[in-house]
């Protein structure tokens, strides 16, 4: 059972939500997303401390189901309140000699050491900035699709462990192998 899903979400200012049913749209700044919650959870919007609103999730039944996605459902609409407030970023480095990353239009043309350029056409929602030729962002208001495009950009050349040559995300440990000796 979700210890996290026992709380209210609050709803910061700028960010509207409608409940039409168990489907629950979110507008704030950035933008507007839809979460479509299973049947197996009730949503609620409530009045907050402080005079701010809030919503909560709450199990219809005892099933194991509901547990299971009583906290998931919880995480997936904070995820889409934080995400029209704020939004997500991801930061992905390229190492290795003559590996460089550029912009055209709305295509991400990547030089990967193959024998021809990686373009990869960026989905509506999302940007793709190319800060130096080594290092990119991927941002917008839906982390899953965030999280999912720079894994996309990551899969064409993923880090390999004996020169660490590839794309990886800032910060992301890759275990270094010794080579062969003689």
């Amino acid at each position: 059972m979700s210890r996290l899903a026992k709380n209210p979400i609050v709803i910061p200012d700028g960010v509207t939500i409608e409940v039409n049913g168990q489907d629950v749209k979110v507008k704030g700044p950035k933008g507007e997303l839809m979460l479509a919650v299973h049947s197996e959870i009730s949503v609620a919007l409530a009045d907050g401390e402080n005079g701010g609103k809030t919503i909560q999730l709450a199990r219809r039944s005892n099933s194991r189901e509901g547990k299971a996605l009583w906290g998931t459902m919880w995480s997936l609409m904070n995820n889409r309140i934080v995400g029209v407030k704020d939004g997500f970023t991801k930061k992905l480095e390229i190492q290795g000699v003559g590996y460089r990353a550029n912009m055209q239009g709305k295509t991400l043309n990547l030089q990967l050491g193959f024998s021809h350029d990686v373009n990869y056409d960026v989905p509506e929602g999302i940007t793709v900035e190319v800060e130096k030729q080594t290092s990119l962002s991927v941002s917008g208001i839906d982390k899953e699709l965030v999280g999912a495009v720079a894994a996309k950009i990551k899969s064409f050349r993923p880090p390999e462990p004996y020169k660490g040559k590839g794309i990886r995300y800032v910060g992301q440990f890759v275990l270094r192998k010794e080579g062969k000796k003689k």
